[in-house]
């Protein structure tokens, strides 16, 4: 019954939050745009519920020459290659707004595990093992607000499990207002090894 309820509260969050945050998408647009060459936007392959694949939708902070299908924290000095733009975009999480357009379309949820990447087998792997690959992913998760960039794939995908098993609305109000908290004091992120 809640995964129905789960995706209602989606589909009308995602759509307030595109109509709301319009103005401030154009206005990052711009900002990316006269920054660096390239495109605003940024798709990756990822991993949803279900280990379904899809792409997802960020606002681009690296430069074109940064390698592709590389989790942030494994590039070795992830630093150089970040934007001047997506410097400040990232510590703000603000990179991740797009994803409301994977929210509305059900290929994400605004909570549940991070979609790893097509080719992270050892996250994929682990979250198998703790029934974390059955959730849908979402924008922020159990595990982002438990510590984010800083915990091993081990960590991850045990409070991935953990989310899994406590699947439900509060779990979801409780994992909503400690990701506004992460935000605002930029805690868990670590970008590069």
């Amino acid at each position: 019954m809640y995964k129905i309820v789960k995706r209602w509260i989606d589909i009308i969050g995602a759509i307030c939050g595109l109509i709301f945050l319009f103005p401030l998408f154009v206005i990052l647009a711009l900002v990316i745009k006269l920054d660096s060459k390239g495109p605003i936007f940024f798709r990756q392959r990822r991993l949803g519920r279900d280990k379904k694949e899809f792409y997802i939708l960020k606002f681009r902070t690296m430069k074109q020459d940064t390698p592709a299908n590389i989790p942030t924290h494994q590039l070795r000095d992830a630093k150089q290659y970040l934007t001047r733009s997506g410097k400040w975009l990232r510590k703000m999480s603000l990179d991740e707004l797009p994803q409301l357009v994977n929210i509305l379309k059900g290929d994400m949820s605004f909570i549940g595990p991070r979609p790893a990447l097509w080719n992270q087998e050892d996250l994929i792997r682990k979250r198998e093992q703790y029934g974390a690959n059955h959730v849908p992913v979402g924008l922020s998760g159990w595990a982002q607000v438990n510590g984010r960039d800083k915990l091993s794939i081990e960590e991850k995908a045990k409070l991935d499990g953990e989310y899994a098993r406590q699947f439900s609305f509060l779990m979801d109000v409780k994992c909503f207002f400690w990701t506004i908290r992460c935000v605002i004091k930029k805690e868990g992120i670590q970008e590069g090894e």
